[in-house]
């Protein structure tokens, strides 16, 4: 039996839950790969593909001609890059890439990487062009079709492309790009020296929407619905008769992959719901009951507090605290899936699948397990233990948190669900900087709650992405407070505005809110003289402190 307090919720409890209509199956969609040359708008290419309605994925450089065609992949878009094509050590294309068949568009760096891998030229012109970069159009083509002949673009580059491949037509030139643009239509082969996918080039979206209409031939027919009846055929494949728990925090993440596990496997999936002690004041309670009432699941709820806290006690670093409530994680999983089981009878199924809301972020910021920096263990990507003893259903796996949000409104989960905001797996545990204690979670979650109801009372939840606040609990400093000395802690802000939690900007409220924020929070959380605000963008900060 589990160690923890169990309690169990269902349909009964409460009524109205969704109905579950099965949907018809739908072939995969064949990806336009995003090979990432070390740009930091690679994912933003990615999105934009994306908000085209034609699926995409970011492959890394080192990816060989075999591995790309491996992927069966409808068109390719090589990205643009730090590196000059001449410079040793330099990402190269392999020629036979161009001799597949396959539909290529290379931008800035890939844009060279491919002139100069088809017998063009490509040098230094002493003129670098760096932002707003006036282009004259000398023949639309199929890239540029409804372009204006002069248009404005945004440009990153030292090198240039001075002669075309042989067979290519010469599109647009510059100041110091001689060649700009080019392609050759018959091999459907295609080329920008800007940065299309930026807002600061207009007509950006317009250029990177004909490369794949019309000259990859694509339909924009990738969309949530498409989403759901392909995870769902696929879920089906993978879990079979199986049963399957959930992890569920009630996040829009976990929320919304259990939906869509439970459209595909009904009844074989019970979530598990975990009460880990590092939740914000009143979350438990809502997701017990607003996730129930919306889906009907069975809901499993697990008050694991007490083993939390005891795993974490004297640990501060950042990776260790995630590495361990990941590990808890799993282990309280283990311990709920033998109690369904025994619920079950003595012929019941084993528990084979655990369903985590992973996404594509995630992944990316975990390293990807394709060659990229490890940015930080997501507890679901990299924080998992080694003898982990369930296979991971990810249905959200390659999705951005806008496209979540998107399927999870598709599948009927409620707006008071789908629009809340993101709240990571671990928690308040990597909200305090220091050791986790009850003492210093009492204190994180009540100035926590003081700044969601006075964001919410502002009407801005809509208008920022998310808004940590996070406790320097190894942090102290003098106050006045009662006309007396303190020496509290403080507490940083971090309000934020994404698309997608790739990049990130702080959002400007209004100073009378800030204010009223900073006041409640020192006047009613004692524990805490100082309110400060994190104005930090991402790169080269993260959302999240740890």
């Amino acid at each position: 039996m589990l160690d923890q307090a169990v309690r169990t919720a269902s349909r009964a409890d409460y009524p109205g839950g969704v109905t579950q209509t099965p949907e018809p199956p739908s072939p995969a969609h064949r990806p336009v790969l995003v090979v990432d040359f070390g740009a930091q708008y690679a994912q933003l290419i990615a999105r934009r593909v994306r908000e085209a309605n034609v699926y995409s994925e970011i492959v890394p450089h080192t990816a060989t001609v075999a591995d790309l065609l491996a992927k069966d992949p409808a068109a390719i878009i090589l990205s643009g890059g730090p590196s000059s094509v001449y410079a040793t050590g330099a990402p190269f294309v392999d020629p036979a890439l161009f001799e597949a068949g396959v539909p290529v568009l290379g931008i800035c760096y890939g844009f060279q990487a491919m002139a100069q891998a088809l017998g063009g030229t490509v040098a230094q012109t002493g003129q670098r062009e760096y932002g707003g970069t006036a282009v004259q159009v000398t023949d639309a083509g199929t890239v540029l079709a409804g372009s204006p002949d002069a248009q404005t673009v945004w440009m990153s580059h030292g090198d240039a492309v001075h002669a075309a491949p042989e067979g290519f037509e010469v599109l647009a030139t510059s100041a110091g790009s001689p060649v700009a643009a080019f392609e050759d239509r018959e091999r459907r082969l295609f080329g920008v020296q800007w940065h299309p996918e930026v807002k600061h080039s207009p007509l950006g979206q317009k250029a990177l929407e004909n490369f794949l209409y019309e000259g990859a031939g694509l339909a924009p027919d990738w969309n949530p619905g498409n989403v759901i009846a392909e995870q769902v055929e696929r879920i089906r494949a993978q879990v079979g008769d199986a049963r399957v728990i959930c992890g569920l925090s009630g996040g829009v993440d976990s929320s919304v992959a259990a939906a869509l596990v439970q459209r595909a496997v009904g009844d074989q999936l019970t979530c598990v719901f975990v009460d880990h002690g590092l939740l914000r004041s009143g979350e438990a309670e809502q997701v017990e009951k607003d996730f129930v009432a919306s889906t009907g699941v069975r809901l499993k709820v697990v008050d694991a507090r007490d083993r939390f806290l005891r795993a974490l006690a004297g640990h501060t670093d950042p990776e260790t605290k995630r590495k361990i409530i990941g590990r808890e994680f799993i282990r309280v999983f283990e311990d709920a899936a033998r109690e369904v089981v025994a619920e079950a009878g003595e012929h019941g199924d084993e528990v084979k699948f655990l369903v985590q809301g992973t996404l594509y972020p995630d992944v990316v910021e975990s390293g990807g397990g394709e060659g990229a920096a490890n940015i930080k263990s997501h507890h679901n990507v990299g924080g998992l233990p080694d003898d982990l003893q369930f296979a991971l259903v990810e249905p959200l796996r390659t999705l951005f948190k806008d496209e979540v949000r998107a399927v999870g409104l598709e599948l009927g989960v409620p707006e008071v669900i789908v629009w809340r905001q993101p709240f990571p797996g671990p928690g308040l545990g990597i909200r305090i900087i220091g050791e986790v204690t009850a003492e210093r979670l009492d204190v994180l979650r009540a100035a926590d709650a003081i700044a969601r109801e006075e964001l919410t009372k502002a009407g801005l939840d809509r208008d920022i992405w998310q808004c940590p606040v996070v406790l320097l609990a190894d942090v102290r400093s003098v106050g006045v407070q009662g006309d007396g000395r303190t020496y509290g802690h403080p507490v940083v802000l971090r309000p934020v505005s994404s698309e997608d939690a790739m990049t990130a900007d702080w959002t400007r409220l209004p100073y009378d809110v800030l204010a009223t924020i900073s006041t409640r929070i020192t006047n009613e959380v004692p524990e805490v003289n100082r309110v400060v605000l994190d104005v930090t963008s991402k790169p080269p900060g993260t959302i999240e402190w740890e």
